[in-house]
């Protein structure tokens, strides 16, 4: 019994070797390559990466509704029935009825209410999951592409650079590391794709909308954390702070995805 719970296989990872990509280097030559870890042989899924991405947003969500007193601010009256008279409140020295919902300028008959719950759960485990599986999703050359990414059909994904790209300082350096990489693109079909939103959003503090560009995944305390950033659509998060989101922005996964050799050799697998 003891043998067979010790050659059970872990739930969402699947068994086998790992895949080795190459390793960049700030020219953009190969200078070898690296074995992806066992959390990048996770299994597909849409479903649950998408769920875990709703969720993140219905938590951040800021609860809203008119005041309970909204429509009401009336000094009204009514004769009641038995005078052959409809029992609308009406106003004082006023034509016209007042407060209820069916009539002109009363008050709403099921506003947004403030005390409305808009938060989401998610199980611990399949929110691991999700995160798992959208990391996984960075290796597959269609799903970045099928995002709209612009990647060299040379590069084996995700892209690993030496942990040399940590210690940049200047958003320009960065930059031009990204143009030896030949990711140079894809952030100018971010930088050229803003756009004024469309609906009422543009007037309540997000007007622009700004496409999804390059992730970065570094160790802590890396200098390219602030210089990276500056770039229009670039993310640029640790290990510990990757979520389902930041992988699979909108809940489509397969984002393009720049990882050092160190934050790669970090991630092992398990957990976070």
């Amino acid at each position: 019994m003891a043998q067979a719970k010790r050659g059970r296989k872990k739930k969402g990872v699947s068994p086998g070797a790992g895949e080795k990509v190459n390793v960049y280097d700030l020219q953009g030559k190969v200078v070898g390559e690296i074995e992806l870890p066992p959390v990048f042989q996770t299994p597909f899924r849409p479903d649950v990466i998408h769920r875990a991405v709703v969720a993140a947003q219905a938590n951040r969500r800021q609860p809203y509704g008119p005041s309970k007193k909204a429509g009401m601010r009336h000094a009204v009256s009514t004769w009641g029935k038995g005078r052959g008279v409809a029992r609308v409140q009406r106003l004082t020295q006023g034509r016209r009825a007042a407060e209820s919902p069916n009539n002109v300028g009363g008050r709403r008959a099921h506003p947004p209410k403030p005390e409305k719950d808009w938060t989401k759960k998610v199980n611990r485990k399949e929110r691991l999951l999700a995160i798992r599986s959208a990391l996984a999703a960075t290796k597959d050359p269609e799903l970045v592409r099928a995002r709209g990414h612009r990647v060299p059909e040379d590069r084996t994904l995700p892209v690993v650079v030496v942990d040399e790209f940590q210690s940049i300082k200047k958003t320009s350096e960065v930059m031009k590391v990204l143009r030896n990489l030949g990711l140079e693109d894809d952030v100018i079909r971010a930088k050229e794709g803003r756009h004024i939103r469309a609906g009422k959003g543009k007037r309540r503090g997000r007007k622009y909308r700004q496409p999804k560009s390059l992730l970065m995944i570094v160790p802590e305390d890396s200098d390219v954390l602030r210089s990276g950033r500056n770039l229009p659509g670039v993310h640029v998060v640790t290990p510990r702070t990757l979520n389902a989101e930041y992988l699979a922005p909108g809940g489509v996964a397969g984002r393009l995805t720049l990882i050092t050799q160190s934050a790669l050799k970090g991630m092992g697998g398990e957990g976070r």
